[in-house]
């Protein structure tokens, strides 16, 4: 008796072996979008973790951007359902605020997962692909955010968890096909008015083209190298911001010893910590300066109306009017 069809099969694998070191307790979620990545992965979940006496439920966001939106999501939960999901749930969400129209349905559609968990816990499990990776790596050099934006999207970050990065878009298309499901396509993921469509559809297939091939995998291997790397920094750093914090602000003499890329992960665990939102390199490269490149020099104005200055050995964090 023959197996199951090789791309099932491959997607079945990766879930089992992401929730065996994951270890959810008695369920887990899966986000729906009722595209090929999605739904290869519910099937999966619901095989794999059927068999680990998981609950599977499938969460299905409507962001309302589309006519028939509704229709849209409500197949998505009965293909859910159809696919071995024990319940499917949609989520109608409201999509405004800063920043475009693609972020602000991303910051909708993680809020609404997120709340959808009971006590806000749980895990909740995404569709994204090795492809998806490579292109979170290509955003992140293109924008010049640092190593810790080319280190892409964790596996496991709770409560998102990413069983498929490692899988690519063609393997979960395949499964669909062996599985007789007909994804839906997002009208949305052809439109070249989004930075993350034209990377897909132009500069990937050209990088592919120029390398002779394996792109996408070699920027997802760079990826989960730099986290690596990150993640022991921060490791380093930890133990760092824990012998300079002194309750008030961070001890200048415990800081100068270390280098200076140590001594910005301490800082921008600090300033996060405080209260600090939007923070870029320039920020954290400024206040480092205070530590670094110290001259006497004026406090370091901060997103959120704060400032970070230098006094008595220690940097602080104040507001204007305390500086005054």
């Amino acid at each position: 008796m023959s197996g199951p069809d090789p791309a099932i099969a491959a997607v079945r694998t990766a879930v089992r072996e992401f929730l065996a070191s994951a270890s959810p307790r008695d369920e887990v979620y899966v986000a729906v979008s009722g595209g090929a990545d999605s739904l290869a992965l519910t099937e999966a979940a619901a095989f794999t973790g059927g068999r680990a006496g998981l609950k599977v439920r499938a969460l299905v966001v409507d962001h309302g951007l589309q006519d028939g939106s509704a229709d849209t999501a409500a197949r998505a939960a009965d293909t859910a359902r159809e696919l071995g999901a024990d319940t499917a749930e949609v989520l109608k969400v409201r999509v405004e605020g800063a920043g475009g129209p693609e972020a602000a349905a991303r910051r909708a559609r993680y809020g609404a997962l997120r709340s959808a968990l009971p006590d806000g816990h749980g895990l909740v499990l995404l569709g994204h692909t090795l492809d998806d990776q490579a292109e979170t790596v290509l955003l992140g050099l293109g924008r010049g955010s640092g190593p810790r934006s080319l280190a892409g999207m964790r596996p496991l970050d709770p409560p998102w968890g990413r069983p498929l990065l490692g899988v690519t878009r063609a393997t979960t298309r395949r499964a669909c096909a062996a599985l007789g499901v007909d994804p839906w396509q997002d009208p949305h993921n052809a439109d070249p008015r989004f930075t993350r469509v034209r990377l897909r559809t132009e500069v990937l297939p050209l990088l592919e083209e120029v390398l002779s091939g394996g792109v996408a995998a070699s920027l997802a291997r760079t990826a989960a190298q730099l986290r690596e790397d990150t993640e022991a920094l921060d490791t380093l750093a930890a133990d760092v911001h824990l012998r300079a914090f002194t309750g008030e602000g961070l001890d200048v003499a415990v800081l100068a010893t270390e280098p200076p890329a140590l001594r910005r992960r301490v800082l921008r665990r600090w300033l996060l910590d405080s209260g600090v939102r939007e923070l870029t390199d320039a920020h954290l490269r400024s206040v480092d300066a205070l530590v670094g490149n110290w001259r006497g020099q004026g406090g370091v104005w901060l997103p959120g109306d704060l400032v970070a200055k230098r006094a008595h050995g220690r940097l602080l964090l104040e507001t204007p009017q305390s500086t005054t």
